[in-house]
């Protein structure tokens, strides 16, 4: 196998499977290939990851130790993405009632969900994470994205109990709109003293981010992190303190007429 071709299956193979540690004997048996070619190889790409950003190989010495990709999506990378993003949505025109802003079409936009995934993803790869947890339905597609790049399962909160779901914890709550809700989660979906990474797509209030909060003390999770897509600027004092948020909303009437306004979130800023 030419060296280009051995480089170009390594280096799939690393982005396809974040942090998967791969034997270093391994490959060089899979690619008939010297473990001294092997570790050339290994060193044009990482070289090339931590040029463009998007994250580095790291080596794990031992018996058992070997090579793996560690994701990361560098700050520049990450403004301008949300940039892009911040002016597609910064129109009058996606102004909902009760302060929301219409995201549907980006978020059903697979190059803006992996972007937004690898976002996340960098920015809690160290928390220590064992499972990304949401509330359907728009916030589903985001945790998957994040959870890819941190190789971790995915829990979704339901709105309602399914039978197929057996025993669950429901509980209700204010959301952003004021209306008591109820969500629900079924018993088996958690292990005992996860770890647990909260995202979601928008908050207003924070009603529903807390909601997914307190229902993680009854699973005896701790939650290692709360991330949103987007929030607003008002109300200023959320239900929820210690979040980030990609993209913040601030709408304001002039003359009769709401004005939009989106900023990078403050970890950008």
């Amino acid at each position: 196998m030419r060296r280009s071709e051995r480089i170009v299956r390594l280096t799939q193979e690393f982005l396809q499977n974040p942090y998967e540690t791969r034997s270093l004997t391994a490959m060089a048996d899979r690619f008939d290939a010297a473990k001294s070619s092997l570790s050339e190889d290994l060193t044009i790409i990482r070289e090339v990851l931590d040029d463009e950003g998007l994250g580095t190989l790291e080596t794990q010495p031992g018996a058992s130790g070997g090579v793996r990709y560690i994701p990361r999506f560098s700050s520049a990378r990450a403004r301008a993405v949300l940039e892009n993003l911040r002016v597609n949505l910064e129109t009058p025109d996606r102004l909902l009632p009760g302060g929301y802003l219409y995201l549907s079409d980006l978020l059903g936009e697979p190059d803006i969900l992996d972007k937004t995934g690898r976002i996340f993803a960098d920015m809690f790869h160290q928390s220590g994470a064992t499972h990304v947890l949401t509330v359907e339905a728009k916030g589903i597609a985001i945790a998957i994205a994040a959870a890819r790049y941190l190789r971790l399962p995915s829990v979704v909160i339901r709105r309602d109990n399914k039978v197929i779901e057996g025993s669950a914890v429901s509980i209700n709550f204010v959301s952003g709109s004021r209306r008591i809700q109820t969500m629900s989660l079924s018993r088996r979906s958690l292990p005992e003293h996860a770890r647990v990474l909260v995202l979601d797509d928008f908050m207003k209030a924070g009603g529903t981010a807390k909601a997914m909060i307190d229902m993680m003390k009854e699973f005896d999770a701790t939650v290692v992190g709360v991330g949103v897509f987007m929030s607003t600027t008002e109300p200023e004092i959320k239900m929820v303190s210690d979040y980030v948020s990609l993209l913040t909303l601030n709408v304001t009437e002039q003359q009769g007429t709401s004005q939009v306004q989106v900023s990078l979130g403050a970890h950008f800023s």
